[in-house]
């Protein structure tokens, strides 16, 4: 997938006369395959926000973010007000953006591993960026976040970084508060998935996407006081992902 991605941006900057190349100033994640300046520059050309075309031109999927937000909003997710909110990978920060729409924490935190992107975050939307390892949400306290979220990186990161990540979500979230975050379980894999995956996820990066047992998050996450309250199916380019959605014992 980040291959097919990366190969569709380079043909459409192609045509604006853009090319892309590696951030000097970057730490890794989705600047990658979603290098900042030449990912900024193709949005404006399109005349779409960063967001739109993130899902319009480059996955397919026009509405795909927002989607997840009418769904997580019909769930009641952001019906607490959340005031401490913490997102995992924001990247582009499509999904944070429309989760502040939704509610209005007073303090947003972001673990994001590409420099480029996590300064155009706190510069747009006055968010908190901590210091991140990649696996670890250490500077935060425990028990201090309402709502804790990952988007589209459990799907993209090992089974080891997810898992750890697993038990930092659960460390960080405050009794009644929620976890949300999506991962690629066995029933995102149909063998017709599994032959789209084989035939059009790109040559070169063959351990994404990653795949996650569901049971195995369900029994991780109640083990840690985390009941799961809902799930439900989130597209993903030609594919999809499942929305876990846990909310933490009192």
């Amino acid at each position: 997938m980040r291959g097919a991605l990366k190969s569709s941006l380079r043909r459409l900057l192609a045509r604006t006369g853009y090319d892309i190349v590696r951030s000097v100033n970057n730490r890794g994640g989705v600047d990658d395959f979603l290098p900042f300046e030449a990912t900024m520059r193709a949005a404006r050309s399109a005349g779409l926000s960063v967001g739109d075309y993130l899902d319009e031109v480059m996955n397919g999927t026009p509405g795909a973010t927002q989607s997840t937000i009418d769904e997580l909003r019909a769930l009641g997710v952001f019906a607490a007000s959340p005031e401490t909110v913490l997102e995992i990978g924001p990247g582009s920060g499509r999904y944070l953006e429309r989760t502040l729409k939704e509610c209005s924490p007073g303090r947003y935190e972001i673990y994001e591993t590409a420099a480029p992107w996590a300064d155009y975050l706190v510069d747009t939307f006055k968010v908190v960026a901590q210091p991140t390892s990649g696996s670890s949400l250490a500077p935060t306290p425990d028990g201090s976040v309402d709502l804790v979220q990952a988007h589209k990186v459990f799907n993209t990161v090992t089974f080891l970084s997810a898992s750890r990540y697993f038990f930092e979500m659960a460390r960080v979230v405050r009794p009644g508060g929620r976890i949300v975050f999506d991962v690629m379980t066995e029933r995102c894999l149909e063998p017709a998935a599994m032959r789209a995956w084989a035939e059009k996820g790109g040559v070169g990066h063959d351990s994404y996407p990653a795949a996650m047992p569901r049971q195995a998050c369900v029994d991780l996450f109640a083990s840690l006081g985390c009941r799961l309250e809902a799930d439900f199916p989130a597209p993903m380019g030609f594919a999809s992902t499942e929305v876990l959605v846990f909310g933490k014992g009192a």
